[in-house]
């Protein structure tokens, strides 16, 4: 292969990947939020994906790199785990107004990967609340798998949930997309060593 061929090639390579990774992005991400009593928010939102379903939970599995690829998540720390009950130490860091906050949360995850459930509840932390769900679903009709972001969370005494909520609503939809893309990565990692 000429030095130019290869120079194609790579073009042809990137300028694919750049639309995947495009048509990955411009899913249709479809997302609700219910105020309940006492600045309790529920939030869910859900993406409709061509990744494999196996390798969603492989992601989101993945505790000790969650840090890595999903944003405002600082640091993500295995603490325990027996059989399917899993514990985790994670640290949020979002901007509010040029003002830094950090979250920290010990929550305890429950693994159902039979029916692709990945539920979690909080120990302690800087929350009164937050629990939720990510739940992996086959599509009923043609290929690909729907991605369920569930989360219900009540601020601390003091905490300005009005001024959270956007950014929990942006927050939702870009653990989605960040999901997505790294598992949309890891299948073109494992078709590159399968061809090999």
């Amino acid at each position: 292969m000429t030095s130019t061929q290869s120079n194609l090639s790579q073009a042809i390579s990137a300028k694919a990947e750049t639309s995947e990774s495009l048509l990955l992005e411009r899913q249709t991400i479809q997302q609700t939020m219910e105020r309940l009593p006492n600045g309790t928010r529920r939030l869910a939102a859900q993406l409709r994906t061509p990744i494999k379903a196996s390798t969603l939970w492989e992601v989101l599995t993945d505790y000790e790199n969650l840090n890595t690829f999903i944003p405002n998540l600082s640091t993500s720390e295995l603490i325990s785990r027996s059989e399917n009950k899993v514990k985790l130490k994670q640290v949020g860091t979002q901007k509010f107004v040029g003002v830094k906050f950090s979250a920290k949360v010990q929550i305890e995850l429950t693994e159902n990967k039979k029916i692709g459930d990945l539920e979690f509840c909080l120990l302690k932390g800087d929350f009164r609340r937050f629990e939720g769900a990510w739940r992996i679903r086959p599509q009923i009709e043609g290929e690909g798998t729907f991605l369920l972001y569930e989360l219900t969370v009540q601020g601390c005494l003091g905490m300005p949930v009005g001024l959270i909520e956007q950014r929990l609503r942006e927050d939702l939809s870009t653990n989605l997309l960040s999901v997505e893309k790294e598992a949309n990565k890891r299948e073109k990692i494992f078709k590159l060593l399968d061809s090999d």
